[in-house]
């Protein structure tokens, strides 16, 4: 299929009429969410659309969650497995959590009350890279998917979707599941067409072909979407705000954290290592590290920068909108309510600066490697010899889930992971002896930056590792206790390649369990 976007990215085919909708065939289809969510049955494997808080279906999963709680009071069970591109708006996450209509959770969250589900065992929850997803679900690893809920801007009159404001996973879902439900939300300005690039070319082994994207502006798809229309069996019309991502101004560990790693971008165009003009394409997690990452390169001297990420963030856009940042590509937006004001106020502007991609491709290792990304991911804690876990408090409760991080960590060109160097008022360390937890192995892990410092870990042994670490890295606080450990470690019969006590390993986190602290008084 080929769209047809003329130069101020409308629909050259919006003068026939029909709104949103100018398919016959789809406008037949128009219904209510109530009536939609019949098509929805117990123990069905539902895949949904949305990428962090954009482009969630805000119809259907309220009246999906109604259908439940009323089926349950009813005396009924009815469950459902919930595949997603990453986390969802969090209200919608919430509403099923909270009705216990989820028996599995794939392949993200970020919602408290799911959490708790996951944490106490109500709910199955699988935690992948994002980029396995899209091939694992092809494969049936998750089963048949029964239906797709799809949330889009416009469909075209010969039956194309127009993307909202996320991807995702929503090219997989469309394909492989046996019902499709669309939400066309007239919310999403008709402006938003052309920004997307969706590739088609994607294929399982051993069929697979090479990527063709060498640089960060290039596009390789189209900007709609396909379905067949026959899978369609309900549309439902909205005009509903996207969800916005909470945002706060950086504090002083954000900023000294965000000083650290400009210094070490500057450290290494001096060594050589990395492009004085416009070092390497830039990826980053969120949270307001990253953007205090994004705010200090606004001061610094690098211009016509380029972002190869999962989420554009309030802090990209500024970036864009002063010339720092020439080009960045994405899955989605991520946005605060303030954000979502600019980008929509301007989209005729973003559009020449952003591309929205299919996951597979936004996360694709081939194409991280051959980009030569800078990955800045966010990191629960690291033990001292640079081993990390973005995902389990204490190693056992889930947070959020590891989402792209080891996408970009294993194959970037610099793999870096900051956090404040304590939590919970200084009762926690994120710098231990040992991570109960890894999610990215020292092999993956180039350098550790914390308020307190930056570790370069590359070409270090680990007993290298280990002092650096400690000495860049772990608050004032923990450093003798770490320094303790490390010497006792060294000194023992048993010390070999990684010294370690076996019976204090995991003292830090045993300490904080039975007292609610990992200092040792």
């Amino acid at each position: 299929m080929t769209s047809h976007v003329d130069e101020s990215g409308s629909l050259s085919n919006a003068a026939s009429g029909g709104g949103r909708i100018r398919s016959s065939v789809f406008r037949n289809k128009v219904t209510s969410a109530q009536a939609a969510v019949e098509f929805i049955h117990p123990h069905d494997t539902v895949a949904i659309s949305g990428f962090a808080s954009a482009g969630t279906p805000k119809a259907i999963v309220p009246a999906l969650a109604d259908r439940i709680h009323a089926v349950r009071g009813a005396g009924s069970n009815f469950t459902i497995n919930l595949l997603t591109g990453a986390s969802v708006s969090v209200g919608t996450e919430r509403l099923l959590a909270e009705v216990d209509g989820i028996a599995l959770r794939m392949p993200y969250q970020s919602e408290p009350t799911a959490r708790r589900n996951i944490n106490s065992g109500r709910m199955d929850y699988v935690d992948i890279h994002l980029s396995h997803v899209a091939q694992q679900v092809w494969e049936g690893y998750y089963g048949n998917v029964d239906v797709a809920v799809v949330e889009v801007a416009g469909i075209t009159e010969s039956g194309e979707l127009i993307p909202s404001a996320s991807i995702g996973n929503n090219k997989t879902w469309l394909d492989v599941a046996d019902k499709v439900i669309l939400e066309v939300n007239s919310w999403v300005p008709e402006a938003m067409t052309g920004i997307h690039d969706v590739y088609y070319g994607t294929a399982l082994p051993p069929y697979r072909k090479p990527i063709q994207i060498t640089s960060v502006e290039d596009r390789i798809g189209q900007p709609t979407l396909r379905v067949d229309p026959r899978k369609v069996v309900a549309v439902v019309e909205t005009n509903a705000r996207d969800s916005a991502s909470p945002l706060t101004p950086p504090d002083e560990v954000s900023q000294a954290i965000a000083a650290h790693v400009l210094d070490f971008f500057e450290y290494e165009v001096s060594k050589g290592r990395l492009p004085a003009d416009g070092l390497l394409p830039l990826q980053s997690g969120i949270g307001n590290v990253a953007n205090a990452v994004l705010q200090g390169l606004d001061a610094g001297p690098h211009r016509g920068l380029t972002c190869f990420s999962e989420v554009i963030q309030d802090g990209m856009l500024h970036l864009i909108k002063h010339g720092t940042v020439r080009y960045a590509s994405a899955t989605s937006l991520a946005l605060s309510e303030a954000g979502i004001d600019e980008l929509m106020s301007n989209i005729d502007f973003y559009r020449k600066h952003i591309v929205l991609r299919p996951q597979e491709i936004s996360n694709h290792p081939e194409v991280v490697r051959r980009l030569g990304i800078i990955a800045m991911n966010g990191m629960l804690e690291a033990d001292i010899y640079g081993n990390v876990n973005s995902t389990h408090v204490m190693g056992t409760k889930i947070m959020n889930g590891i989402g792209g991080s080891g996408d970009f960590a294993r194959n970037g060109y610099l793999s870096m992971f900051l956090s404040p160097s304590t939590a919970k008022g200084g009762a926690i360390s994120s710098i231990v002896p040992m991570v109960p937890h890894v999610d990215h192995t020292e092999h993956d892990v180039q350098v550790l930056v914390t308020e307190q410092g930056l570790a370069d870990l590359r070409g270090l042994s680990p007993r290298k590792r280990s002092r650096v670490v400690i000495d860049k890295c772990a608050h004032p606080e923990y450093r003798a206790m770490l320094l303790d450990y490390v010497d006792r470690a060294e000194r023992s019969p048993a010390s070999g390649h990684t010294p370690h006590l076996l019976r204090e390993a995991l003292s830090f986190h045993e300490r904080f369990n039975e007292t609610g602290s990992m200092f040792r008084n």
